[in-house]
């Protein structure tokens, strides 16, 4: 994938951000893990699609007018037959109609398996330049603001300090009999964003946030379920 083509395209169309699916390429560029997925044109073609991918599949929402797809109804997760995907489209086509007439179309994907959902972003700073952000997703964020940062570029050992910084950094590890996170996942993901050749120092410039949020992980690896690139318009 031409990464520098993409935003330029994106930019040009006056776009502020990438969608998702040119988003999650250029994450899998960049050798982020991300699910096998398609975009469907129109609920039609769901019986093509769900031949296509490996069940229970997630459908969401791509327009450049929707932002919080989950606020309007514009994500349904679980579907596990070509039936229950059509009437899935179908149902986020008319919760998006009061929103915008702008659907460019649906991201059809495979489910991510069970695990943590963690957070991990990059953004321009006005002193500091590109720095990399990372904490548990969900109330961890929202809530308590747990969270690491460190500027980029970072080291193996930087990423592992952001680990072992967050106040609940034993639910990563296996509290109360929960999954263990890998932890050489999340500091190849850290290094891939925030590394000596990780994307934000790559892609400064052209990129002024991303946010891969949440980026589920198991005992074995690291999977991003949603990104999203805010592009310099400059």
């Amino acid at each position: 994938m031409d990464v520098n083509a993409c935003i330029a395209d994106a930019v040009s169309s006056g776009r502020d951000t990438l969608d998702e699916g040119n988003g999650k390429k250029v994450l899998g560029s960049f050798g982020i893990k991300v699910p096998q997925s398609l975009l469907v044109p129109n609920p039609d073609a769901a019986g093509d699609a769900f031949s296509q991918l490996q069940a229970p599949l997630v459908a969401k929402i791509v327009s450049p007018d929707i932002i919080h797809k989950s606020d309007i109804g514009g994500v349904k997760v679980g579907l596990d037959s070509a039936e229950s995907l059509e009437q899935a489209l179908r149902e986020i086509e008319t919760a998006a109609k009061p929103h915008t007439d702008n659907i460019e179309g649906y991201l059809v994907e495979e489910m991510a398996p069970k695990g943590h959902e963690v957070v991990v972003g990059g953004s321009t700073d006005q002193t500091f330049g590109p720095i990399v952000m990372f904490g548990l997703g969900g109330i961890f964020v929202e809530v308590l603001a747990d969270v690491a940062f460190r500027i980029c570029p970072i080291t193996k050992l930087d990423a592992q300090e952001m680990i072992d910084e967050l106040k609940t950094v034993k639910l990563l590890r296996g509290a109360r009999g929960g999954i263990v996170a890998s932890e050489d996942a999340i500091v190849d993901t850290l290094m891939k964003v925030g590394g000596e050749d990780g994307m934000m120092l790559a892609l400064e410039g052209k990129v002024t946030e991303i946010d891969i949020n949440p980026l589920i992980v198991s005992e074995s690896e690291a999977v991003a379920v949603d990104a999203r690139f805010v592009l310099n318009k400059d």
